[in-house]
């Protein structure tokens, strides 16, 4: 066996790696948390939906969740992984950047997704903080404000987008995009009441840091003070796939069972690298539940070795 490698190595430190570590330090397992410091909700200020933690800034929440796990004696270390390596014994070499390597019996990947946002000026630097992509996040914030829903990469979730957001405000419009909308999906539309505008979006219009609404290719402005959009999500999951991860057949995702177990042993996903549509909440919750199941494979690989030396 590699000399002392740690119990399992999580690599992602955002709510799911932070919950993982929690559990899994506070179960006495030693534990490496490798965090390169892109999460996904960083651009926002606020993040909603967790009990007991609803409203607090992203950055608070790392803050805090960091310095619970390094208090159980959980290791953090602020760098990116370049490598993973199987050894014959089973342990993982993990090359970090700088070349430094760590070695685990078990690895966790919680690093997450990427949203890839149209190429329309003014949304990356409104991104999390104007321009939102999840109703259950960002809807009560701006509760009756004029609210632009713009067709994005996932065509259902554009249409759902603005379906859900007419219970926030009675006023939503829905900008096609080149989206083209079957006789169906307007009446379903103009049913709840979203009034529906078809065209191209140029650019968003406002100041540095403020919203006035977008302005569509033919020179139209439609006025706006809360814009919802759909990007494609692209799960950071190289990594697993390097490994041999098998992927499900239907979604393209990396498969895993309940637990977030991968079809190679000993390694483990969870959160939005093999569920996109999870939430902090349920990242962290599905992460936790990875993490029992990892301390359970490592009583089993304890037990089978006292149970060989007896």
């Amino acid at each position: 066996m590699t000399p002392y490698p740690y119990d399992a190595i999580i690599i992602g430190g955002g709510a799911a790696g932070l919950s993982a570590g929690l559990v899994l330090a506070r179960a006495q397992a030693s534990v490496l948390l490798i965090d390169a410091g892109a999460q996904r909700n960083s651009p926002a200020t606020e993040m909603h939906g967790f009990i007991s933690r609803d409203g607090i800034s992203p950055a608070s929440f790392l803050e805090t969740g960091r310095g619970e796990v390094a208090g159980y004696g959980g290791t953090i270390r602020a760098a990116s992984v370049e490598t993973v390596d199987r050894h014959p014994d089973g342990t993982f070499a993990v090359m970090l950047s700088g070349g430094a390597i760590e070695f685990g019996r078990a690895l966790l990947v919680t690093t997450g997704l990427a949203d890839e946002l149209p190429l329309i000026p003014g949304i990356r630097d409104r991104w999390g903080t104007l321009v939102h992509h999840c109703p259950y996040c960002h809807g009560y914030e701006v509760l009756g404000k004029e609210i632009l829903v713009l067709g994005g990469g996932v065509r259902e979730l554009s249409l759902k987008q603005a379906g859900l957001l007419r219970s926030f405000s009675d006023r939503v419009t829905f900008v096609t995009n080149d989206i083209q909308l079957t006789a169906l999906e307007r009446n379903r539309l103009d049913a709840l009441g979203v009034r529906v505008h078809e065209g191209a979006v140029s650019h968003i219009v406002g100041e540095p840091g403020l919203l006035d609404g977008v302005q569509l290719i033919n020179g139209t402005v439609l006025p706006g003070e809360a814009v919802f959009i759909a990007p494609l999500q692209r799960p950071n999951d190289a990594l697993l796939r390097e490994l041999g991860c098998a992927t499900d057949s239907v979604t393209g995702l990396i498969a895993t069972d309940q637990f977030g177990q991968t079809s190679v042993p000993a390694v483990w996903a969870a959160g939005n690298v093999v569920t996109p549509t999870a939430q902090v909440i349920t990242a962290a919750g599905a992460a936790s539940a990875s993490a029992i199941a990892i301390n359970g494979w490592l009583l089993e690989r304890k037990l089978t070795h006292v149970t060989a030396q007896h």
